[in-house]
Protein backbone atom coordinates (compact mmCIF):
# COMPACT_ATOMS: atom_id res chain seq x y z
CA UNK A 1 0.00 0.00 0.00
CA UNK A 2 1.45 3.41 -0.89
CA UNK A 3 2.07 5.76 2.01
CA UNK A 4 -0.07 8.86 2.43
CA UNK A 5 1.41 11.93 0.79
CA UNK A 6 3.56 9.92 -1.61
CA UNK A 7 2.68 10.90 -5.21
CA UNK A 8 1.80 8.06 -7.59
CA UNK A 9 4.52 6.78 -9.86
CA UNK A 10 4.16 8.25 -13.35
CA UNK A 11 5.13 5.93 -16.16
CA UNK A 12 7.48 7.56 -18.62
CA UNK A 13 8.93 6.65 -21.98
CA UNK A 14 7.17 4.37 -24.43
CA UNK A 15 5.11 2.76 -21.69
CA UNK A 16 3.81 6.15 -20.58
CA UNK A 17 2.92 7.01 -24.16
CA UNK A 18 0.77 3.89 -24.63
CA UNK A 19 -0.70 4.33 -21.15
CA UNK A 20 -2.39 7.48 -22.41
CA UNK A 21 -4.50 5.30 -24.72
CA UNK A 22 -5.24 2.45 -22.30
CA UNK A 23 -7.43 4.72 -20.15
CA UNK A 24 -10.22 3.92 -22.63
CA UNK A 25 -10.29 0.37 -21.34
CA UNK A 26 -13.67 -0.05 -19.70
CA UNK A 27 -15.20 2.99 -21.41
CA UNK A 28 -18.97 3.00 -21.61
CA UNK A 29 -20.55 1.82 -24.85
CA UNK A 30 -21.97 5.31 -25.42
CA UNK A 31 -18.46 6.65 -25.96
CA UNK A 32 -17.78 4.09 -28.71
CA UNK A 33 -21.18 4.81 -30.22
CA UNK A 34 -20.28 8.52 -30.20
CA UNK A 35 -17.20 7.70 -32.27
CA UNK A 36 -19.40 5.74 -34.73
CA UNK A 37 -21.92 8.61 -34.90
CA UNK A 38 -19.10 11.05 -35.61
CA UNK A 39 -17.85 8.84 -38.45
CA UNK A 40 -21.26 8.59 -40.13
CA UNK A 41 -22.04 12.30 -39.71
CA UNK A 42 -18.71 13.26 -41.27
CA UNK A 43 -19.20 10.84 -44.17
CA UNK A 44 -22.52 12.45 -45.06
CA UNK A 45 -21.31 16.00 -44.38
CA UNK A 46 -18.04 15.72 -46.32
CA UNK A 47 -19.61 14.18 -49.42
CA UNK A 48 -22.25 16.92 -49.40
CA UNK A 49 -19.68 19.68 -48.89
CA UNK A 50 -17.49 18.55 -51.77
CA UNK A 51 -20.51 18.19 -54.05
CA UNK A 52 -22.28 21.40 -53.11
CA UNK A 53 -20.50 23.86 -55.40
CA UNK A 54 -20.72 21.49 -58.41
CA UNK A 55 -24.41 20.78 -57.76
CA UNK A 56 -25.28 24.47 -57.62
CA UNK A 57 -23.50 25.09 -60.93
CA UNK A 58 -24.29 21.95 -62.90
CA UNK A 59 -27.75 20.89 -61.66
CA UNK A 60 -29.36 24.16 -60.61
CA UNK A 61 -27.78 26.34 -63.30
CA UNK A 62 -26.00 28.94 -61.15
CA UNK A 63 -22.78 30.41 -62.45
CA UNK A 64 -19.62 30.20 -60.33
CA UNK A 65 -20.07 33.59 -58.72
CA UNK A 66 -23.70 32.97 -57.76
CA UNK A 67 -22.93 29.47 -56.51
CA UNK A 68 -20.13 30.92 -54.40
CA UNK A 69 -22.48 33.57 -53.03
CA UNK A 70 -25.04 30.92 -52.03
CA UNK A 71 -22.38 28.98 -50.15
CA UNK A 72 -20.97 32.11 -48.53
CA UNK A 73 -24.11 34.06 -47.75
CA UNK A 74 -26.83 31.40 -47.29
CA UNK A 75 -25.31 28.06 -46.32
CA UNK A 76 -22.59 29.47 -44.05
CA UNK A 77 -24.55 32.11 -42.08
CA UNK A 78 -27.49 29.74 -41.55
CA UNK A 79 -25.10 27.10 -40.18
CA UNK A 80 -23.65 29.70 -37.84
CA UNK A 81 -27.00 30.94 -36.55
CA UNK A 82 -28.47 27.49 -35.98
CA UNK A 83 -25.28 26.26 -34.32
CA UNK A 84 -25.49 29.16 -31.87
CA UNK A 85 -28.91 27.89 -30.84
CA UNK A 86 -27.95 24.21 -30.69
CA UNK A 87 -26.37 24.29 -27.23
CA UNK A 88 -29.34 25.78 -25.40
CA UNK A 89 -31.71 23.61 -27.43
CA UNK A 90 -29.83 20.45 -26.41
CA UNK A 91 -29.91 21.44 -22.74
CA UNK A 92 -33.68 21.79 -22.91
CA UNK A 93 -34.55 18.97 -25.29
CA UNK A 94 -32.06 16.29 -24.26
CA UNK A 95 -28.94 15.05 -26.03
CA UNK A 96 -30.39 11.82 -27.43
CA UNK A 97 -33.59 13.46 -28.67
CA UNK A 98 -31.58 16.26 -30.28
CA UNK A 99 -29.55 13.68 -32.16
CA UNK A 100 -32.70 12.02 -33.48
CA UNK A 101 -34.31 15.31 -34.47
CA UNK A 102 -31.18 16.43 -36.32
CA UNK A 103 -30.97 13.16 -38.25
CA UNK A 104 -34.63 13.31 -39.31
CA UNK A 105 -34.23 16.90 -40.52
CA UNK A 106 -31.08 15.96 -42.46
CA UNK A 107 -32.78 12.95 -44.05
CA UNK A 108 -35.64 15.08 -45.38
CA UNK A 109 -33.25 17.80 -46.58
CA UNK A 110 -30.89 15.36 -48.34
CA UNK A 111 -33.83 13.64 -50.04
CA UNK A 112 -35.07 16.98 -51.38
CA UNK A 113 -31.59 17.87 -52.66
CA UNK A 114 -31.20 14.47 -54.32
CA UNK A 115 -34.58 14.30 -56.06
CA UNK A 116 -35.56 17.92 -56.72
CA UNK A 117 -34.49 19.85 -59.81
CA UNK A 118 -36.45 23.01 -58.96
CA UNK A 119 -33.95 25.58 -57.67
CA UNK A 120 -36.20 27.32 -55.12
CA UNK A 121 -37.41 23.98 -53.69
CA UNK A 122 -33.90 22.50 -53.55
CA UNK A 123 -32.62 25.56 -51.69
CA UNK A 124 -35.57 26.27 -49.39
CA UNK A 125 -36.54 22.64 -48.76
CA UNK A 126 -33.07 21.11 -48.94
CA UNK A 127 -30.06 23.33 -48.36
CA UNK A 128 -31.54 25.52 -45.61
CA UNK A 129 -33.07 22.66 -43.55
CA UNK A 130 -29.80 20.74 -43.96
CA UNK A 131 -28.03 23.57 -42.13
CA UNK A 132 -30.50 23.14 -39.26
CA UNK A 133 -29.97 19.37 -39.16
CA UNK A 134 -26.19 19.66 -39.23
CA UNK A 135 -26.30 22.21 -36.41
CA UNK A 136 -28.32 19.76 -34.32
CA UNK A 137 -25.79 16.98 -34.91
CA UNK A 138 -22.17 17.95 -35.27
CA UNK A 139 -21.72 20.42 -32.36
CA UNK A 140 -23.75 18.16 -30.04
CA UNK A 141 -21.10 15.47 -30.51
CA UNK A 142 -18.68 17.59 -28.49
CA UNK A 143 -21.11 17.56 -25.56
CA UNK A 144 -21.67 13.82 -26.05
CA UNK A 145 -17.92 13.10 -25.91
CA UNK A 146 -17.66 15.03 -22.65
CA UNK A 147 -20.76 13.37 -21.17
CA UNK A 148 -19.78 9.80 -22.06
CA UNK A 149 -16.12 9.97 -20.99
CA UNK A 150 -14.58 10.19 -17.54
CA UNK A 151 -12.09 12.89 -16.59
CA UNK A 152 -9.17 10.51 -17.20
CA UNK A 153 -10.56 9.46 -20.60
CA UNK A 154 -11.53 12.92 -21.80
CA UNK A 155 -8.24 14.14 -23.25
CA UNK A 156 -7.54 11.10 -25.41
CA UNK A 157 -11.26 10.80 -26.29
CA UNK A 158 -11.19 14.21 -27.94
CA UNK A 159 -8.02 13.30 -29.82
CA UNK A 160 -9.59 10.06 -31.03
CA UNK A 161 -12.87 11.65 -32.06
CA UNK A 162 -10.97 14.09 -34.28
CA UNK A 163 -8.97 11.22 -35.71
CA UNK A 164 -12.28 9.45 -36.40
CA UNK A 165 -13.45 12.64 -38.10
CA UNK A 166 -10.51 12.47 -40.48
CA UNK A 167 -11.10 8.77 -41.11
CA UNK A 168 -14.57 9.86 -42.21
CA UNK A 169 -13.10 12.52 -44.48
CA UNK A 170 -10.71 9.92 -45.91
CA UNK A 171 -13.50 7.45 -46.70
CA UNK A 172 -15.71 10.24 -48.04
CA UNK A 173 -12.96 11.41 -50.40
CA UNK A 174 -12.54 7.93 -51.88
CA UNK A 175 -16.32 7.48 -52.16
CA UNK A 176 -16.63 10.88 -53.82
CA UNK A 177 -14.09 9.97 -56.49
CA UNK A 178 -15.50 6.47 -56.99
CA UNK A 179 -19.04 7.69 -57.74
CA UNK A 180 -17.83 10.45 -60.06
CA UNK A 181 -15.47 8.18 -61.99
CA UNK A 182 -17.99 5.32 -62.19
CA UNK A 183 -20.92 7.39 -63.45
CA UNK A 184 -18.88 10.04 -65.23
CA UNK A 185 -18.61 13.68 -64.22
CA UNK A 186 -21.91 14.46 -65.95
CA UNK A 187 -23.45 10.98 -65.95
CA UNK A 188 -26.75 9.65 -64.64
CA UNK A 189 -27.94 6.95 -62.23
CA UNK A 190 -31.35 5.30 -62.56
CA UNK A 191 -32.87 4.98 -59.08
CA UNK A 192 -36.35 3.41 -59.23
CA UNK A 193 -37.26 5.47 -62.27
CA UNK A 194 -35.56 8.66 -61.09
CA UNK A 195 -32.69 9.70 -63.36
CA UNK A 196 -30.24 11.27 -60.95
CA UNK A 197 -27.19 13.18 -62.11
CA UNK A 198 -23.79 12.29 -60.70
CA UNK A 199 -23.92 15.08 -58.15
CA UNK A 200 -27.45 14.26 -57.02
CA UNK A 201 -26.36 10.62 -56.74
CA UNK A 202 -23.66 11.76 -54.34
CA UNK A 203 -26.38 13.39 -52.24
CA UNK A 204 -28.21 10.06 -52.30
CA UNK A 205 -25.05 8.33 -51.01
CA UNK A 206 -24.89 10.92 -48.22
CA UNK A 207 -28.55 10.14 -47.49
CA UNK A 208 -27.60 6.47 -47.07
CA UNK A 209 -24.88 7.28 -44.52
CA UNK A 210 -27.31 9.54 -42.68
CA UNK A 211 -29.86 6.71 -42.54
CA UNK A 212 -27.34 4.49 -40.73
CA UNK A 213 -27.31 6.99 -37.88
CA UNK A 214 -30.80 6.01 -36.74
CA UNK A 215 -29.94 2.53 -35.39
CA UNK A 216 -26.64 3.85 -34.00
CA UNK A 217 -28.31 6.60 -31.98
CA UNK A 218 -31.02 4.17 -30.86
CA UNK A 219 -28.48 2.21 -28.81
CA UNK A 220 -27.52 5.28 -26.76
CA UNK A 221 -29.07 4.70 -23.34
CA UNK A 222 -31.39 7.45 -22.14
CA UNK A 223 -29.80 9.71 -19.55
CA UNK A 224 -26.50 7.80 -19.44
CA UNK A 225 -23.44 9.67 -18.14
CA UNK A 226 -19.95 8.31 -17.49
CA UNK A 227 -18.41 8.94 -14.05
CA UNK A 228 -15.32 7.64 -12.27
CA UNK A 229 -17.60 5.26 -10.33
CA UNK A 230 -19.29 3.92 -13.49
CA UNK A 231 -22.27 4.83 -15.60
CA UNK A 232 -24.95 7.02 -14.03
CA UNK A 233 -28.46 7.57 -15.34
CA UNK A 234 -30.34 10.83 -15.02
CA UNK A 235 -33.69 11.74 -16.50
CA UNK A 236 -33.49 13.67 -19.77
CA UNK A 237 -34.91 17.20 -19.52
CA UNK A 238 -38.50 17.69 -20.63
CA UNK A 239 -39.44 21.36 -20.69
CA UNK A 240 -42.78 20.78 -22.46
CA UNK A 241 -44.46 17.49 -21.60
CA UNK A 242 -47.65 17.91 -23.64
CA UNK A 243 -48.27 18.42 -27.33
CA UNK A 244 -46.80 16.77 -30.40
CA UNK A 245 -43.04 16.38 -30.72
CA UNK A 246 -42.92 19.14 -33.35
CA UNK A 247 -44.83 21.54 -31.10
CA UNK A 248 -42.52 20.75 -28.19
CA UNK A 249 -39.47 21.15 -30.45
CA UNK A 250 -40.73 24.53 -31.67
CA UNK A 251 -41.40 25.86 -28.16
CA UNK A 252 -38.01 24.56 -26.98
CA UNK A 253 -36.27 26.19 -29.96
CA UNK A 254 -38.02 29.49 -29.19
CA UNK A 255 -36.91 29.37 -25.56
CA UNK A 256 -33.39 28.39 -26.65
CA UNK A 257 -33.19 31.44 -28.90
CA UNK A 258 -34.15 33.72 -26.00
CA UNK A 259 -31.66 31.94 -23.72
CA UNK A 260 -28.87 32.35 -26.30
CA UNK A 261 -29.59 36.07 -26.69
CA UNK A 262 -29.53 36.51 -22.92
CA UNK A 263 -26.27 34.56 -22.67
CA UNK A 264 -24.58 36.80 -25.22
CA UNK A 265 -25.96 39.89 -23.51
CA UNK A 266 -24.24 38.83 -20.30
CA UNK A 267 -21.04 37.91 -22.12
CA UNK A 268 -20.85 41.25 -23.89
CA UNK A 269 -20.76 42.97 -20.51
CA UNK A 270 -17.48 41.22 -19.66
CA UNK A 271 -14.24 42.75 -20.94
CA UNK A 272 -12.51 39.37 -21.27
CA UNK A 273 -15.10 38.25 -23.79
CA UNK A 274 -13.83 40.72 -26.38
CA UNK A 275 -10.29 39.36 -26.09
CA UNK A 276 -11.70 35.89 -26.62
CA UNK A 277 -13.57 37.08 -29.72
CA UNK A 278 -10.38 38.51 -31.21
CA UNK A 279 -8.58 35.25 -30.55
CA UNK A 280 -11.38 33.23 -32.12
CA UNK A 281 -11.41 35.60 -35.08
CA UNK A 282 -7.77 34.72 -35.76
CA UNK A 283 -8.59 31.01 -35.42
CA UNK A 284 -11.39 31.54 -37.95
CA UNK A 285 -8.95 32.86 -40.52
CA UNK A 286 -6.76 29.79 -40.01
CA UNK A 287 -9.69 27.44 -40.52
CA UNK A 288 -10.70 29.44 -43.56
CA UNK A 289 -7.61 28.04 -45.32
CA UNK A 290 -8.58 24.47 -44.64
CA UNK A 291 -12.24 24.91 -45.61
CA UNK A 292 -11.14 26.23 -48.99
CA UNK A 293 -10.31 22.60 -49.77
CA UNK A 294 -14.04 21.87 -49.94
CA UNK A 295 -15.28 24.95 -51.80
CA UNK A 296 -12.41 26.11 -54.03
CA UNK A 297 -10.09 23.14 -54.47
CA UNK A 298 -12.66 20.91 -56.31
CA UNK A 299 -13.22 23.51 -59.05
CA UNK A 300 -9.48 24.06 -59.29
CA UNK A 301 -8.81 20.33 -59.76
CA UNK A 302 -11.57 19.90 -62.32
CA UNK A 303 -10.35 22.79 -64.46
CA UNK A 304 -6.69 21.84 -64.20
CA UNK A 305 -7.03 18.06 -64.58
CA UNK A 306 -10.36 17.68 -66.41
CA UNK A 307 -13.43 15.53 -65.75
CA UNK A 308 -12.91 12.70 -63.30
CA UNK A 309 -10.07 14.52 -61.53
CA UNK A 310 -9.02 12.67 -58.35
CA UNK A 311 -10.25 15.45 -56.08
CA UNK A 312 -10.97 13.16 -53.17
CA UNK A 313 -7.65 11.32 -53.35
CA UNK A 314 -5.70 14.57 -53.44
CA UNK A 315 -7.59 15.84 -50.39
CA UNK A 316 -6.98 12.51 -48.68
CA UNK A 317 -3.27 13.29 -48.42
CA UNK A 318 -4.23 15.83 -45.78
CA UNK A 319 -6.61 13.55 -43.92
CA UNK A 320 -4.26 10.56 -44.02
CA UNK A 321 -1.44 12.55 -42.44
CA UNK A 322 -3.77 13.85 -39.75
CA UNK A 323 -4.99 10.34 -38.91
CA UNK A 324 -1.38 9.31 -38.27
CA UNK A 325 -0.26 12.46 -36.49
CA UNK A 326 -3.26 13.59 -34.42
CA UNK A 327 -3.23 10.88 -31.69
CA UNK A 328 0.55 11.05 -31.41
CA UNK A 329 0.70 14.84 -31.10
CA UNK A 330 -2.34 14.78 -28.83
CA UNK A 331 -0.56 12.39 -26.46
CA UNK A 332 2.79 14.22 -26.56
CA UNK A 333 1.61 17.82 -26.12
CA UNK A 334 -0.57 17.58 -23.03
CA UNK A 335 2.05 19.39 -20.93
CA UNK A 336 2.18 22.43 -23.22
CA UNK A 337 -0.11 25.43 -22.88
CA UNK A 338 -2.99 25.81 -25.29
CA UNK A 339 -1.90 29.18 -26.64
CA UNK A 340 1.65 28.06 -27.33
CA UNK A 341 0.31 25.20 -29.46
CA UNK A 342 -2.05 27.57 -31.27
CA UNK A 343 0.80 29.96 -32.07
CA UNK A 344 3.06 27.19 -33.40
CA UNK A 345 0.29 25.68 -35.49
CA UNK A 346 -0.81 29.10 -36.73
CA UNK A 347 2.68 29.93 -37.99
CA UNK A 348 2.82 26.65 -39.91
CA UNK A 349 -0.67 27.31 -41.26
CA UNK A 350 0.30 30.75 -42.57
CA UNK A 351 3.46 29.33 -44.12
CA UNK A 352 1.40 26.76 -46.00
CA UNK A 353 -0.46 29.55 -47.79
CA UNK A 354 2.74 31.19 -49.03
CA UNK A 355 4.02 27.80 -50.17
CA UNK A 356 0.93 27.43 -52.38
CA UNK A 357 0.85 30.87 -54.01
CA UNK A 358 2.66 29.91 -57.22
CA UNK A 359 2.02 26.19 -57.59
CA UNK A 360 0.46 23.90 -60.10
CA UNK A 361 -1.69 21.05 -58.87
CA UNK A 362 1.06 18.46 -58.29
CA UNK A 363 3.28 20.93 -56.40
CA UNK A 364 0.22 21.80 -54.32
CA UNK A 365 -0.20 18.10 -53.61
CA UNK A 366 3.42 17.72 -52.49
CA UNK A 367 3.85 20.88 -50.37
CA UNK A 368 0.71 22.84 -49.53
CA UNK A 369 -1.61 20.01 -48.43
CA UNK A 370 0.91 18.22 -46.15
CA UNK A 371 1.85 21.55 -44.53
CA UNK A 372 -1.76 22.25 -43.62
CA UNK A 373 -1.93 18.76 -42.10
CA UNK A 374 0.90 19.54 -39.70
CA UNK A 375 -0.63 22.78 -38.48
CA UNK A 376 -4.03 21.18 -37.88
CA UNK A 377 -2.47 18.41 -35.81
CA UNK A 378 -0.47 20.88 -33.75
CA UNK A 379 -3.04 23.54 -32.90
CA UNK A 380 -6.39 21.85 -33.37
CA UNK A 381 -5.78 18.36 -32.00
CA UNK A 382 -3.67 19.24 -28.98
CA UNK A 383 -5.71 18.20 -25.90
CA UNK A 384 -4.42 21.21 -23.97
CA UNK A 385 -5.88 23.51 -26.60
CA UNK A 386 -9.17 21.64 -26.69
CA UNK A 387 -9.60 21.65 -22.95
CA UNK A 388 -8.50 25.23 -22.35
CA UNK A 389 -10.74 26.68 -25.05
CA UNK A 390 -14.39 25.74 -25.05
CA UNK A 391 -14.68 23.37 -28.01
CA UNK A 392 -18.41 23.88 -28.53
CA UNK A 393 -17.97 27.62 -28.84
CA UNK A 394 -14.91 27.19 -31.06
CA UNK A 395 -16.84 24.96 -33.44
CA UNK A 396 -19.40 27.64 -34.15
CA UNK A 397 -17.73 31.01 -33.78
CA UNK A 398 -15.64 31.66 -36.87
CA UNK A 399 -17.78 29.67 -39.25
CA UNK A 400 -19.52 32.85 -40.28
CA UNK A 401 -16.16 34.34 -41.22
CA UNK A 402 -14.45 31.27 -42.58
CA UNK A 403 -17.28 30.43 -44.98
CA UNK A 404 -19.08 33.70 -45.51
CA UNK A 405 -15.98 35.20 -47.09
CA UNK A 406 -15.90 32.62 -49.85
CA UNK A 407 -17.37 35.05 -52.39
CA UNK A 408 -14.56 37.62 -52.01
CA UNK A 409 -12.09 34.76 -52.25
CA UNK A 410 -13.56 33.84 -55.61
CA UNK A 411 -12.16 37.12 -56.90
CA UNK A 412 -8.75 36.65 -55.27
CA UNK A 413 -5.86 36.71 -57.81
CA UNK A 414 -4.69 33.42 -56.32
CA UNK A 415 -7.83 31.71 -57.61
CA UNK A 416 -8.70 33.16 -61.03
CA UNK A 417 -9.83 29.72 -62.15
CA UNK A 418 -12.92 30.15 -60.00
CA UNK A 419 -14.62 32.24 -62.66
CA UNK A 420 -15.30 30.60 -65.96
CA UNK A 421 -14.64 33.88 -67.78
CA UNK A 422 -10.88 33.62 -67.23
CA UNK A 423 -8.76 32.06 -69.93
CA UNK A 424 -6.49 29.09 -69.46
CA UNK A 425 -3.51 31.40 -70.06
CA UNK A 426 -4.63 33.54 -67.13
CA UNK A 427 -4.95 30.46 -64.94
CA UNK A 428 -1.53 29.19 -65.93
CA UNK A 429 0.00 32.55 -65.13
CA UNK A 430 -1.42 32.91 -61.63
Amino acid sequence: MPEDGVPPVVTTGLGGFFAKFTVLKGAQRELWLTFAIKLLIILAYSITNKTLIFWLSSDLGFNDQHASALVGWVWAPSMTVFTLLAGSFTDAFGLRRTFFLGVFVCLVARAVMAFSTIPWLALAGGLLPLAIGEALGTPVLIAATRRYSTIRQRSISFSIIYSVMNVGYLIAGSTYDYVRQTLGEHGHFNFFGFHLTTYRTLFLVAFGFELLLLPTIYFLRRGAEATEEGVRFTAEPVRYAIGTIWERAWFTARDSAFATVELFRRLLSQSGFYRLLVFLLLIGFLKFIFLSMDYVFPKFCLRELGDGAPIGRLSNINYGLIILLAPVIGALTQQFSAYRMVIVGGVICAASVFSGLDMVIWECKAVFIPTTSWRRCIWQYSPSAKQSIHREFMSMRPRLLQKARKRPMARCPMFPFFSGSFSSEARDGC
